[in-house]
């Protein structure tokens, strides 16, 4: 079935549209508005109005690639002298430094057909609950444009907002103290609340545990942390502090906040993520990793490290310009900037050079540009879809990313928990640069296997 075409027609575009944007609000496929409260007003998450087409065995592999990298990340968080080595030649050039639920973030490459990362995420992981949301809503929208069973099978199952709120649970379980609570670090006035909640509701239905929502200058405040290392935040004991902030200096105003974090840290709670896994998600890592013998160094089974490596990149760091390697790649970004992008250790999106800005940060040189990685851009294949934001539908060449979430609990030696946990698709218009949906880039999308 060609779902554009049927879109075609102005009054089937017009009613998919409003299904879409009446399904959405319905079942809290939401973001709040900024005004007067995010959590007072809302309006349908930006979405695309029919999946995108990904191949199915491209999907399979990525899906079972899941396990071995939250094994690695696993693996680095716990090697503190090499997250210190690793990190340090960037701490010095950063206002944050470097920045652990996790989400593999993939493009396929054109030239290849191959599947290669863009980054790993560790901490303020978003859209498990909307992204699985999105699959549901895109299973309705095919069946109204009388797509066939055949056809809705090829929507493959997403249960990335069950897996999250039973990691969770199981988190809070593990640490044994009756009536513990999650503590969900959030920033002031976040639109995305709704993704969020959909997290503390599935929680408490499955698992019957509370979370308190607090921002960490309201932690600075009220959490307590005893000599017992039990971090009490509102009277309750935390279980798990889950941080859905944390990942940029504006979320450190002062002292105080990173005081907050160091309480945190301090205590016995399940931290989701630690300052260690946090780390291991930096771009710095995911650059060094890509070394020869790295990933092998950390993921001793062979099979588990040929499989990761499949899916690299070609990524460079600059500390050294020496380097006969970083300096052909260094060259070939000066020739041809667009087959290349330049990252800070930033998160959040709207931070990496492209074209023009690349080159001349580049030519400018300087001991900053150590903080950088030099990474090989991905081209993706080129589709038409259609995204609909604030109810209007815009129909336009886009490119998209695929998202797999993976879940890891460990105490001490003993790893409880070690899943895929679902996965997510965001579509961007193909001129866009950035792909963020909570920062107005992209649209949640699903992956339509074939």
């Amino acid at each position: 079935m060609d779902l554009l075409q049927k879109l075609k027609d102005p009054q089937v575009l017009k009613d998919l549209t409003e299904d879409a944007v009446v399904w959405a609000t319905q079942h809290g496929l939401v973001m709040g508005l900024a005004t007067p409260t995010p959590a007072a007003a809302v309006v349908h998450a930006p979405l695309a109005l029919t999946p995108v087409p990904f191949p199915a065995g491209t999907f399979r592999e990525a899906e079972a690639a899941a396990g071995a990298f939250a094994a690695l990340v696993d693996a680095v968080a716990e090697d503190d002298a090499y997250l210190l080595a690793t990190l340090r030649p960037t701490a010095a050039h950063d206002d944050f430094g470097v920045l652990a639920h996790l989400r593999s973030d993939y493009m396929l490459h054109t030239p290849t057909g191959s599947l290669l990362q863009v980054e790993i995420n560790t901490i303020g992981v978003s859209f498990a609950c909307l992204g699985g949301l999105t699959a549901c809503l895109h299973g309705h929208l095919l069946g109204r444009l009388g797509a066939g069973a055949a056809e809705r099978a090829a929507l493959p199952p997403n249960d990335a907002l069950d897996q999250l709120a039973d990691a969770l649970g199981a988190a809070a379980q593990a640490y044994g103290v009756e009536g513990a609570v999650v503590v969900m670090v959030v920033q002031p006035g976040e639109r995305n609340l709704y993704d969020q909640q959909w997290a503390q509701t599935r929680l408490w239905e499955r698992h019957g545990v509370r979370t308190l929502r607090r921002t960490l200058s309201e932690l600075a405040r009220d959490a307590e942390l005893g000599a017992d290392r039990r971090l009490r935040v509102g009277g309750a004991v935390a279980a798990v502090v889950y941080f859905r902030a944390g990942y940029v200096p504006e979320d450190y105003a002062g002292e105080a906040e990173w005081a907050a974090r160091e309480r945190v840290e301090r205590s016995d709670a399940f931290k989701c993520p630690s300052v260690a896994y946090q780390l291991a998600g930096a771009k710095k890592v995911q650059q060094d990793l890509a070394r020869p013998g790295q990933v092998e160094r950390f993921l001793p089974d062979e099979a588990q490290a040929a499989l990761v490596r499949r899916f690299f990149a070609g990524l460079w760091g600059l500390e050294d310009l020496a380097d006969p390697d970083t300096a052909a790649a260094v060259g070939a970004a000066l020739r041809d900037p667009g087959a290349f992008v330049l990252k800070p250790q930033r998160e959040g999106g709207g931070h990496n050079l492209y074209g023009a800005e690349l080159r001349a940060r580049l030519e400018r040189g300087g001991p900053g540009l150590g903080a950088y990685v030099l990474m090989q851009r991905i081209l993706p294949p080129i589709n038409r879809s259609v995204m609909v934001r604030g109810g209007e539908a815009v129909e336009a060449d886009t490119l998209s990313e695929l998202g797999i979430f993976s879940v890891l609990v460990r105490r001490g030696g003993e790893v409880l928990v070690s899943r895929g946990a679902g996965h997510l698709v965001r579509t961007k218009a193909a001129e866009s640069d950035e792909g963020g949906v909570a920062a107005g880039y992209g649209v949640l999308d699903s992956p339509f296997l074939v």
